[in-house]
């Protein structure tokens, strides 16, 4: 099976009121662990970069290793998205790359850290989104911004999405998925304390569902930080400063008011780096790399069939046949939004 478009993934998951997990990558080991997950539990996903992840690996050897994923598993439904573009150009070149899906943050400057004003916002995304609609790739956008930083990205400040606003920004730029500021913020430390409804506002996300039923909404910094995976990686002699995460219930109530589309990184990042500590800590004379991989890919595994169950993404690989960036292209310019 080809990539395909996130737009499609959105809209069989809104038909379906389920939720897609958006997984970051940076590696071979990850996307292994995201697709072998994929497969047992027979979900479609979300692959995503971010710049810093592009830099890393490198375009063409990133690119070509999810072309190599939806090779190896056929019948996985599996998009892959640019996270966190910071501007037009950077979009542009994940879809000359390959790329099906886009996001354009441009409720951040080009830095990733100034905030952009509301008319700025809309004129770099509306710019994206006529670019990429032509291309048949789907678009993201954001308005309003998380709390802390992540691979080099954050204003440190959190700004929550007026609902009226998110109204006014679809209508004016078109785009498929919207990310909404409720309080979460990147990384690891995301609340001292269990979050409630003074720190998440999940009515944000309720009143944007019901003025823009059409429109998939995105929760960034979803990581719940699962406390069994931060005391395995201390135990196997790491230290990490992590509070509480997002609630899986939290998400599940999210998922009941339109979010589709659920961004996970920092789990990831905790099971892999606790699996390969402890693999050292149980194997002191290894010297073979290869060792280390395993442990990495089994950590992701691990974290991606949880959520995809607790998502209710498994089970629904199957339910429809994936349509070309080329159809979707069609779709767009006859004004037919929903692949669904």
């Amino acid at each position: 099976m080809p990539l395909v478009t996130m737009r499609q993934l959105l809209d069989e998951a809104a038909a379906g009121g389920y939720g897609v997990a958006a997984f970051n990558v940076n590696n071979l080991e990850q996307i292994q662990g995201i697709m072998e997950a994929a497969q047992e539990t027979r979900s479609p996903v979300i692959v995503q970069a971010s710049r810093g992840a592009r830099s890393y690996a490198g375009d063409h050897f990133l690119y070509h290793m999810m072309l190599a994923a939806a090779e190896t598993y056929p019948d996985i439904p599996v998009a892959l998205h640019q996270d966190h573009g910071n501007s037009p150009e950077t979009c542009i070149s994940a879809i000359e790359l390959g790329f099906t899906s886009v996001m354009m943050d441009g409720s951040l400057g080009e830095d990733a850290k100034t905030p952009l004003s509301f008319e700025d916002n809309v004129a770099v995304t509306k710019q994206v989104v006529d670019y990429a609609h032509e291309r048949g790739v789907t678009v993201e956008g954001e308005l309003g911004t998380l709390g802390g930083m992540e691979d080099g990205v954050g204003s440190g400040e959190i700004c929550l999405t007026d609902p009226a606003q998110a109204e006014e920004f679809v209508e004016r730029t078109g785009v498929d998925a919207l990310a909404v500021a409720i309080g979460t913020s990147h990384g690891a430390y995301k609340f001292s304390r269990e979050p409630d409804g003074e720190i998440l506002a999940m009515e944000i996300i309720e009143d944007i569902h019901r003025r823009l039923p059409d429109t998939h909404i995105v929760m960034h910094g979803s990581s719940s930080v699962p406390a069994d995976i931060v005391e395995r990686l201390k135990a196997a002699g790491g230290e990490v400063d992590a509070g509480f995460g997002v609630p899986i219930s939290a998400i599940q109530r999210g998922i009941e008011h339109g979010v589709r589309k659920v961004n996970i990184d920092t789990d990831g990042r905790l099971a892999i780096t606790a699996f390969v500590r402890e693999h050292y800590r149980d194997n002191p004379d290894d010297w073979d790399p290869r060792g280390a991989g395993k442990a990495a890919r089994a950590g992701q595994k691990l974290i991606c069939m949880q959520r995809m169950q607790e998502l209710g993404m498994a089970g629904h690989a199957g339910d429809y046949e994936p349509m070309s960036l080329e159809e979707m292209a069609a779709r767009y310019t006859s004004g037919v939004r929903s692949a669904a």
